[in-house]
C-alpha cells in the first residue's frame, strides 16, 4: 500500500519540475532516471501528451524542449541519466533534476557537470524528496557549431 506522504511528496516534485522548467502542453518533454515511468506517468494523468522517456522514444534529434531526470541516487547515475538525454533535447532546451543525495558537495558536482553541457542554473527548489535543480541551455548552437 502507498503511503499518502509518499504520494503527496512525488506529486511535489513533479509540480516543481513542471514550474521551473515552464513545461506546458505543447512543449515535447523527455523523461529519464530509475523512476522515469512513474513520472512519465504523472505527467500524462496531467494532461501533458507530448511526454517521452528515452525508451520509448526512437530517434534522438534534438526534438524535446524539457528534459526531466527523477530517481537518482549516485552521481554516476545522474550523470548517465543526463548523457542519455543530452541528445534528445533542443538547442535552447530546460532540464530539471531531483537529487535526493544529502551527501557534501553532491550538488555542485551535478551543477558543474550541467555546466560542461552546455546548461546555466537557474534555480534550486528543496522539496520532500530533495534538491530539485534547473537549468536552461545558452548558447548551445554555437558551441554545437563550432565543434
Amino acid at each position: 500500500m502507498v503511503q499518502p506522504q509518499s504520494v503527496s511528496a512525488r506529486e511535489q516534485v513533479v509540480d516543481t519540475m513542471i514550474e521551473l522548467t515552464c513545461l506546458s502542453s505543447p512543449h515535447r518533454a523527455i523523461v529519464a532516471g530509475s523512476d522515469s515511468l512513474e513520472l512519465y506517468l504523472a505527467l500524462r494523468r496531467r494532461g501533458f501528451v507530448r511526454v517521452a522517456t528515452t525508451t520509448t522514444c526512437r530517434i534522438p534529434k534534438g526534438q524535446h524542449a524539457v528534459g526531466l531526470i527523477t530517481g537518482q541516487n549516485s552521481l554516476r547515475a545522474i550523470e548517465a541519466a543526463l548523457g542519455e538525454i543530452s541528445q534528445f533535447l533542443s538547442t535552447s532546451a530546460a532540464i530539471a533534476v531531483l537529487i535526493d543525495s544529502r551527501e557534501s558537495g553532491f550538488c555542485l558536482k551535478v551543477r558543474t557537470r550541467l555546466e560542461q553541457m552546455g546548461f546555466r542554473i537557474e534555480a534550486g527548489v528543496r522539496c520532500q524528496q530533495g534538491l530539485v535543480l534547473s537549468a536552461y541551455r545558452q548558447g548551445f548552437a554555437q558551441m554545437e557549431n563550432a565543434a
